[in-house]
């Protein structure tokens, strides 16, 4: 997220405002006596975290709230491993914040840039059949209401709320606090290494039931998939992490310094995307290491991009990835991100893309001075055929109607948002398309 004057832009560049008003509370307290405010002045209110999403979610063109200065520790018990955050408090921030308590959080996505209220309320997940998405670790929330009050819900307060506060889109209030149920602090081995396309296609629901964490990419244009297969093993297992050389020329120098420039010039020359992307398999995506849980599941993505994300069934994943890959040809695009396809369990939020399906991600990316329309539009048709959902947080052209019949408690939610902010203060555009004003 970055503010130039009085503008408010997100990461990836596809969405700004300028707001009337800029408030940075510094403690649920503030956030209360800016919501009242806001709602005196008859103003829309929302929040906004680390400007991660790529659609208009967090768009504030009322009043908007910086949760910079609202991080860190509310409480932590180790014998539970319930620990509570203050809403703002940046995902990277965490493992040193639950590191005395011996605790780790059982999952994370593969960017840690976003704050905690951001990424549970845009259905931030990252990969593994067996594991959810971060929304399925809140076990209690705090919110400031439009009334101006602190409702608690948790497994003792309003508990029927949570299924639909935990992933809430910010359309119910504005977060303050999110307890979350951790797990004891845990060590990753992993293994990063290509393999032939089309093998991988044909054994994936093996290779997915084989890894606690499984996970592909594919640069078009190349017929090689870089695999990433994480297993779980106890803390006291020997750490090999990588190399500090090594890393930084493999994340730094190639996947995102060379990449920016490559990137920056297919734009000018697509000619030169194919034969990079071939290069690119050849010189990344082989390794194997053991580290803390959560330096394998993130790493350091600075090539700003744009991205859209469907989740399917688990069984559609490879119909749709072999359309998409049959479109990409067939239209002759010069492609220059990789697709990415992870893995989730079923779960019970009632707006998570993962609602009561094992579920498959495909996600689409292009560089950011690309113009991505006619690219992600023909590759949302394939995964609306496949009975897709789109991720809150990336874009996607679907609206309400359509919305409703892919999630079957759409209408408890649109309820729950009723009686809560009858007056929509915590409304914007984009969450009037996708929820109905």
């Amino acid at each position: 997220m970055t503010r130039i004057g009085g503008t408010w832009q997100n990461w990836g560049r596809s969405a700004q405002v300028k707001p009337l008003r800029v408030e940075r509370p510094r403690t649920p307290e503030g956030v209360q006596r800016a919501v009242k405010a806001a709602v005196a002045q008859g103003l829309t209110i929302k929040a906004v975290g680390a400007g991660h999403s790529f659609t208009g979610i967090a768009v504030a063109p009322g009043v908007l709230l910086e949760l910079d200065d609202l991080q860190g520790l509310v409480s932590a018990d180790a014998a539970t491993g319930r620990v509570t955050l203050l809403a703002g408090t940046r995902l990277h921030r965490i493992p040193g914040l639950l590191a005395p308590f011996g605790l780790a959080m059982e999952n994370l996505g593969d960017i840690d840039r976003q704050s905690i209220s951001g990424a549970i309320s845009t259905g931030t997940h990252g990969t593994g059949a067996r594991f959810g998405g971060l929304a399925t670790q809140v076990a209690g929330v705090t919110l400031v209401t439009a009334a101006g009050e602190f409702l608690r819900i948790d497994a003792e307060h309003n508990t029927e709320m949570l299924p639909a506060v935990a992933l809430g889109l910010g359309a119910l209030g504005i977060i303050v606090d999110v307890t979350l149920q951790c797990v004891p602090v845990f060590v990753m081995k992993a293994i990063d290494e290509p393999a032939p396309l089309d093998d991988v296609l044909a054994t994936l629901t093996h290779r997915v039931a084989a890894s606690d964490h499984y996970e592909f990419y594919w640069f078009p244009h190349t017929d090689v998939a870089l695999t990433k297969r994480q297993t779980r093993v106890p803390e006291s297992t020997r750490r090999q992490p990588l190399p500090v050389v090594g890393r930084w020329i493999d994340e730094t120098l190639l996947s995102n310094g060379v990449y920016r420039a490559v990137c920056a010039a297919g734009q000018v020359v697509p000619a030169v995307t194919p034969p990079f992307s071939r290069l690119a398999v050849k010189l990344t995506g082989d390794r194997q290491y053991t580290d803390l849980s959560h330096r394998v599941l993130t790493q350091s993505r600075t090539v700003r991009f744009r991205e859209m994300e469907y989740a399917l069934p688990a069984e559609n994943v490879v119909s749709a990835f072999r359309a998409v890959r049959a479109l990409i040809e067939k239209r002759g695009w010069r492609i220059e991100f990789p697709i990415e396809v992870r893995f989730a369990a079923e779960d019970d939020r009632w707006l998570s893309t993962a609602y009561g399906r094992a579920t498959g991600y495909i996600a689409v990316h292009r560089y950011w001075r690309a113009d991505p329309t006619t690219y992600f539009e023909a590759v949302e048709q394939i995964m609306i055929e496949h009975g897709g959902r789109p991720h809150w947080g990336k874009l996607h052209t679907l609206g309400s109607e359509q919305l409703r019949e892919r999630y079957p408690r759409f209408g408890d939610f649109t309820a729950l948002r009723d009686q809560l902010d009858p007056d929509r203060r915590f409304t914007n555009r984009y969450l009037d398309r996708v929820l109905g004003e």
